[in-house]
């Protein structure tokens, strides 16, 4: 069932009249598919257009894009048989319309829509019991995978296992450090399990993809859900944000910093453009200050004093701190540093209204408007 579910069918009872687009499969796809696109322009596509272009996707995050030649009624999940080499591959319709279009600029490289593979059909049930079949034996072909390449003594993980859905050919994910020659591999693989044998290797990012998980934050990971290209993330953002550098936080499911330090980068970028030099140290009468932590988004900066043996924090505003450096530039000595009671910073109040409200409030409400109709109609009566 965790096979199945990797195609976006939580449910064997989902994969019978899974070309009818019932309404128990729309349910289920939301719910289990990697990299799940919203379809922001439906109400905008007939419901019986005909789609020249459709997005398919395989298992976990693989997706692809395929013309519409025969001109088929293809909807949201249907099960559809796509042109491989060799053979067909058996994949489930994601985005079909206009949507499509508008996806096809985020690919990595760019697309001719003119060299793009073929929808052959809506998968029959043959294709469906075959495709099935094929699913059932990934995992224990990954596992034996593992030990083979382990006896050949090649330094390589491989990762995932996908069949194609005609059982024509298998392809192997593996991770590897160094360039790894897997040709005596290939064969061993191909006489054990008799079919064709096709390897890819991919980064530990993309294996966490594929695999899935729990990030820290307690949601599904990012790069499952909806990230489909990486980007390169250094320790410098954390920087930026104030993080501290402890690789056990930093790190993610993966082993690599986490893609979530670049989602607010720019905003911190921004914000620190007005921000004085944080190597520049404060002169008052009291003693020199040293820098040690900023609230960017608040615009506090705090110091302490060199010579201060408790080694107290004083929260000082972005102007102050401007203003004591253009007063050091002058030779002159600031009088102290700006206390906290001093800076002005109003935290939202909250109040809790439960239980404030009666239960009846809207019936006296009812009650005063009939009596006001009634008295209307006598009025009108008697005139």
């Amino acid at each position: 069932m965790d096979s199945l579910m990797a195609r976006g069918c939580c449910s064997e009872q989902a994969l019978s009249g899974v070309n009818e687009n019932k309404e128990k499969l729309t349910s289920y796809f939301n719910s289990c598919s990697k990299l799940e696109a919203f379809n922001w322009l439906r109400e905008l596509s007939g419901n019986f257009d005909i789609p020249d272009i459709v997005e398919v996707r395989f298992k976990n995050t693989r997706k692809g894009y395929y013309r519409n030649v025969n001109g088929l009624r293809l909807k949201r999940g249907d099960i559809v048989a796509v042109e491989s080499s060799p053979g067909h591959d058996i994949g489930i319709v994601t985005l079909a319309g206009d949507i499509v279009h508008k996806q096809l600029p985020k690919a990595k490289h760019e697309i001719d829509i003119n060299d793009l593979r073929k929808v052959y059909r809506k998968a029959k049930q043959v294709d469906i019991e075959k495709w099935k079949e094929a699913i059932e034996l990934e995992r224990d072909v990954m596992l034996e995978s593992r030990k083979i390449a382990e006896k050949l003594k090649l330094d390589m993980k491989i990762g995932d296992v996908e069949y194609q859905g005609d059982k024509t050919k298998a392809i192997f994910y593996y991770i590897a450090d160094e360039r790894v020659d897997f040709r005596e591999l290939i064969k061993v693989l191909a006489d054990t399990f008799r079919t064709r044998i096709e390897m890819r290797q991919i980064g530990a990012r993309q294996e966490a993809g594929k695999i899935g998980g729990v990030g820290t934050c307690g949601r599904e990971l990012c790069c499952t859900t909806f990230i489909t290209n990486f980007v390169s993330v250094t320790t410098q953002a954390a920087r930026f944000q104030e993080v501290s550098l402890n690789p056990q936080k930093l790190a993610g499911q993966c082993g690599k910093l986490k893609c979530c330090l670049n989602y607010e980068l720019a905003g911190y970028i921004e914000a620190q453009k007005d921000f004085p030099d944080r190597g520049i140290m404060l002169k008052t009468k009291k003693g020199e200050a040293t820098y040690q932590k900023t609230d960017i988004y608040r615009g506090i900066m705090w110091y302490t004093y060199r010579d201060d043996k408790i080694q107290t924090i004083y929260p000082v505003s972005v102007e102050r701190v401007k203003e004591i450096i253009r007063m050091n530039k002058e030779g002159n000595l600031a009088d102290d540093l700006i206390s906290v009671e001093k800076i002005e910073w109003n935290p939202p109040e909250f109040s809790n209204d439960v239980g404030k409200e009666s239960l009846t409030r809207f019936d006296a409400t009812r009650s005063g408007t009939k009596k006001s109709s009634k008295r209307s109609r006598k009025k009108y009566r008697r005139n």
